[in-house]
């Protein structure tokens, strides 16, 4: 969650921003056969070309959908399997938008494998840029920040996938083209186009579509990592020293995000509180907590529902 210099990636999605069934059907593929992209039929396998085959691989890591150590190499995490496996996922195949904001989350807390996403969602707050502007702020964040090498053309490159992987279609009339159906985090809306004036847009509003189990477990995560039991309210909207802030990363209101984190409190007050504690507002954690059980509170309602 939290960025470590010289663990840093710029440009291995190979140009090619996340899309639509690439997780689902990288993860199934993997848990099927895990040298699946080590062989040559992936490219028939997952019906891509020979480099979407590896910004797949990448994808599913800068997700934590998987992940590699120098003991068990490349292998599904635990919230991989809770999410994509065919047998028993919540969400196999992408179709509940939470999953989305989620896999948002994911990304952005994920500085060693999408550290432009971190970047952005994160210590990137303008709320009217160009194209040109995050390009050279990212550029200019890599060389203060960054101690391994890089080139100037890949950083740029991953600020223009980051801006083409959430804006919504600039196609004309009803037809959509293919971009526009590829990009899942184009829904939530996030980023915006005028090309009237060719700039950007991402601002701090009220999200309702942002599921409370989905910001429950990102706040829970801020506390299990930072391994503190209360927190600024101002922390989770703004980032702090280079951490992560859910406010931040979904792009709330302060107001949306206050009103949030107080529903939650009423659906779990032996779990969080709020008070005022020296005039500065603050969350506490009441209890230690597994934050998984916050994103089954999201889907087990709606399998069962579906199951009925």
């Amino acid at each position: 969650m939290n960025l470590v210099p010289n663990k840093v990636a710029f440009g291995r999605h190979e140009s090619f921003q996340l899309r639509f069934g690439w997780l689902s059907k990288g993860f199934q593929a993997f848990e099927k056969d895990p040298d699946i992209f080590s062989k040559d039929e992936a490219t028939v396998t997952l019906g891509v070309g020979k480099n979407m085959v590896g910004s797949i691989r990448h994808w599913l890591r800068a997700t934590q959908m998987c992940e590699w150590t120098q003991k068990d190499g490349m292998h599904a995490t635990e919230l991989g399997r809770a999410i994509f496996s065919k047998d028993f996922g919540w969400d196999p195949y992408l179709e509940d938008e939470a999953t989305i904001w989620l896999i948002h989350w994911l990304l952005c807390t994920n500085p060693e494998h999408a550290t432009a996403w971190y970047w952005f969602f994160n210590r990137f707050h303008k709320p009217e840029f160009t194209n040109k502007e995050v390009s050279t702020a990212l550029l200019d964040f890599a060389k203060e920040n960054i101690t391994v090498k890089f080139t100037s053309s890949t950083v740029k490159r991953d600020a223009a996938v980051l801006l083409r992987m959430y804006i919504q279609s600039r196609a004309s009339g009803r037809m959509l083209t293919e971009e526009a159906l590829d990009s899942p985090m184009s829904l939530l809306k996030l980023i915006s186009y005028n090309p009237g004036t060719k700039t950007y847009q991402s601002k701090f509003l009220k999200r309702d579509k942002l599921p409370l189990g989905i910001l429950a477990f990102a706040v829970s995560k801020v506390f299990e990592f930072r391994q503190i039991s209360e927190i600024p309210i101002e922390q989770l909207m703004y980032s702090a020293d280079g951490l992560v802030a859910p406010g931040s990363v979904f792009r709330l209101s302060e107001t949306d995000l206050l009103a949030k984190l107080e529903k939650i409190i009423r659906g779990y007050p032996d779990l969080f509180e709020i008070r005022d504690s020296g005039g500065i507002h603050q969350i506490y954690k009441m209890q230690d907590h597994d934050p998984i059980p916050f994103l089954k509170s999201h889907y087990e309602p709606i399998q069962h529902k579906v199951a009925a």
